[in-house]
């Protein structure tokens, strides 16, 4: 996969560049806090960096973490957005955090809405994903941006140069 543009709109849902946004995390900074890191995995699965979810992951779960599943997962999805619901600590200050979120995509053709509610913790001044509990969400129909709208994808292209391309 390629990683957006700098310039493009954060697949994170921020509004910021990619540049000023989950770019420096998925390059090796230390995300300030549980909902940035939250953001920042989200993107590391719209752009295919696997290793960056495997290396965000807790210590006391990462060898669960099935990489060739989560890459595949990764490359045969189309994102569509992430929501943050809500945020309990987990603040630059703060060693533990929970945030609740839904992530929206599309997989072999199948939309999903994956609600979790997610843990977090700090070590060492890093944030770290522990777990989280999914709900089931209803998956809400999406309409496809006009042709020259930008791509909800965040990559900063127009959708019919991005996921409206005839594949």
């Amino acid at each position: 996969m390629t990683r957006p543009d700098p310039r493009a709109l954060c697949p994170c849902g921020t509004g910021e560049p990619y540049g000023e946004c989950c770019a420096p995390y998925l390059a090796g900074s230390a995300a300030p806090t549980a909902q940035a890191l939250m953001r920042s995995r989200y993107t590391a699965y719209v752009v295919g960096e696997i290793d960056y979810l495997v290396a965000t992951h807790d210590e006391t779960s990462r060898a669960q973490v099935d990489v060739a599943a989560t890459e595949a997962w990764s490359r045969e999805t189309q994102w569509q957005g992430l929501d943050i619901l809500d945020v309990v600590d987990g603040g630059a200050t703060d060693a533990t955090g929970i945030v609740e979120f839904i992530a929206r995509g599309v997989t072999r053709g199948a939309p999903f809405a994956q609600r979790e509610r997610s843990r977090f913790r700090k070590l060492d001044g890093r944030w770290y994903y522990l777990d989280g509990q999914a709900r089931r969400e209803p998956v809400r129909k999406v309409a496809a941006p006009g042709p020259n709208e930008p791509c909800a994808c965040g990559s900063g292209r127009k959708y019919k140069r991005c996921h409206g391309a005839a594949g």
